[in-house]
């Protein structure tokens, strides 16, 4: 049996992840020197070099010292493949590791949550926390603010064949956009990024780095955290694992779990909250049957076309010794160029039809082209266009394999399960094609690589989607707010049925956000540590 050493501090709040919202909140929380807080984190320090560096996510991702390297199981929709969910094991969490893409989702997608019965987050009321947290290189105005902790900024690459995908956009009736964050999300532009003079801003360089050296906050990485200790329905610890030992801290206030849509879920079923018949097969003594937890969980599922490309992109330059050299040189000289690009450099939002009241659909594109993000760059000319559905009916689940911390759950994303679902992925696939033939995008475009000329009909699409279609890392919801049944949380993030103990990252979400996931993830910490707050002081 291992041996548990009781900590002899006590702590205000005791936060699990140091992650996308975990290091917002330990910020926020610590900004009161009378506040004692520590922050665990299973990971590591951020000190690899190429966490910082823009295009460095392919050095980070599916490498185990910086991400858990999650995988699937075998998923219907996808013809029973699996699939490599990277999930940052590092200080800044998904935020160190991520594509840098900051999108914020529609107005819509928050007051439909707040129509789900989740008073307090209405666009109206999320707005204000965005606009906090952000430093936007733009300046400030009505969606936008300066001098918060996250540095958003403009792409520093551009690419003649990203400004014909725009033109053949618009030629298609979906308008230029220059800015997703705004007024209106419909639209093709340039992404911009949680970057600052050329370096990715994580959370870790966002929020921690100017808190850590606060005496009232405690950061202890390489900390796997094993459970929640509850009293009765009461958090009142943390048991977690660093240097071969089981350590307990007690939280005088509350427990707050930051582990992300899969580490959280996995906690609390651990600590005996969760469905009581799947925690009783692994032994785990049931303090509070909960069904919702692990539930409700959704993604943003990729279907990647591939065009060879008439004129060299990103393959090209990558491929050619010179020309990588000179990539490297303009980013040491400049902090330009191809090294500070995100995941992709355009996005399109659109409605795939025409009766919607908002777009749908997003494209990634990318003037480069690989058999799996994150791995190395085909020898040839070509680009990619991926197309995913906003909003997705197919709910999965996340759970148990066993009681041991240290053992990966069963990730069930249910991809495609739905004729929604379906139809979307097909009639977006249909417009990737109407992009590429368009007269803007036409003198670009040799030939269809993927999914290949010699699909056509909706069945032979779908099949070919099921094959090729890869995860966005955009997992949420599997703690969802609410007050149904397969509610976890309630509008103040509290456990439902267990005292002292909050979640705090996108497992809270109901619905995922229409778009990239990380920005909605910092307005949850800073809204979060608002409420924290607020309650302490209302005890």
């Amino acid at each position: 049996m291992k041996a548990i050493q009781e900590h002899s501090e006590t702590f205000d709040y005791v936060i699990v992840g140091a992650g996308t919202a975990g290091c917002v909140l330990a910020n926020r929380l610590s900004a009161d020197p009378s506040i004692r807080v520590l922050l665990l984190e299973a990971g590591g320090r951020d000190i690899n070099p190429w966490i910082h560096v823009p295009v460095g996510y392919f050095k980070t991702m599916h490498n185990p010292k910086t991400d858990w390297c999650y995988k699937t199981e075998p998923d219907p929709g996808l013809s029973g493949r699996s699939l490599d969910w990277p999930r940052g094991k590092v200080l800044g969490g998904s935020s160190s590791i991520n594509g840098l893409l900051y999108i914020r989702g529609q107005a819509e997608d928050y007051d439909h949550w707040r129509q789900l019965g989740n008073t307090g987050w209405a666009y109206d009321d999320v707005l204000p926390y965005f606009i906090r947290a952000e430093d936007q290189e733009r300046g400030a105005d009505d969606y936008h603010g300066v001098g918060g902790p996250l540095a958003v900024s403009d792409t520093r690459i551009r690419r003649n064949v990203c400004d014909a995908f725009i033109a053949a956009c618009e030629e298609l009736g979906i308008p230029p956009n220059d800015d997703f964050n705004g007024a209106r999300q419909e639209g093709a532009g340039y992404f911009q990024l949680t970057s600052r003079n050329g370096f990715r801003c994580s959370t870790a360089v966002a929020y921690l780095r100017p808190s850590k050296r606060r005496r009232n906050l405690k950061i202890v990485t390489n900390a796997l955290a094993e459970r929640v200790v509850l009293d009765k329905r009461k958090a009142t610890a943390v048991r977690y694992f660093a240097d071969g030992t089981s350590v307990e801290v007690r939280a005088r206030r509350e427990v707050i779990l930051s582990a992300g849509a899969i580490g959280s879920p996995q906690i609390l079923m651990l600590s005996g909250v969760g469905t009581g018949a799947e925690l009783r097969q692994y032994g785990i003594p049931v303090i509070h049957d909960l069904p919702g937890v692990g539930g409700n969980l959704q993604d943003h599922l990729q279907i990647r076309a591939v065009y060879k490309c008439t004129e060299p992109t990103l393959n090209d330059e990558v491929n050619n010794f010179l020309l990588k050299m000179r990539i490297g040189l303009e980013y040491i000289l400049f902090r330009t160029g191809p090294m500070s690009m995100a995941a992709s450099l355009v996005c399109a939002f659109a409605k795939i039809r025409s009766e919607l009241a908002t777009p749908d659909i997003q494209f990634h594109f990318q003037p480069l082209s690989a058999d799996k993000p994150g791995e190395g760059l085909h020898p040839y000319s070509a680009f990619t266009a991926s197309v995913c559905q906003l909003r997705p009916e197919s709910r999965g689940r996340i759970k148990l394999k066993s009681s041991d911390p240290f053992a990966y759950p069963a990730i069930h994303p249910n991809y495609l399960a739905t004729r929604t679902d379906q139809e979307t992925a097909v009639a977006g696939m249909k417009l990737t094609r109407r992009l590429a033939q368009s007269p803007a995008m036409a003198p670009y475009v040799e030939g269809e690589l993927l999914p290949g000329p010699d699909v056509v009909t909706d069945e032979e699409l779908l099949d070919s989607a099921r094959m090729l279609a890869q995860t966005i890392y955009h997992p949420v919801g599997s703690c969802k707010m609410g007050n149904d049944e397969q509610a976890v949380v309630d509008e103040r993030l509290r456990v439902r049925g267990v005292e002292s103990i909050r979640i705090v990252d996108a497992s809270i979400m109901p619905t995922i956000t229409s778009g990239n996931t990380n920005a909605p993830a910092i307005m949850i910490g800073e809204k979060a540590s608002d409420m924290i707050l607020e309650d302490a002081k209302n005890v």
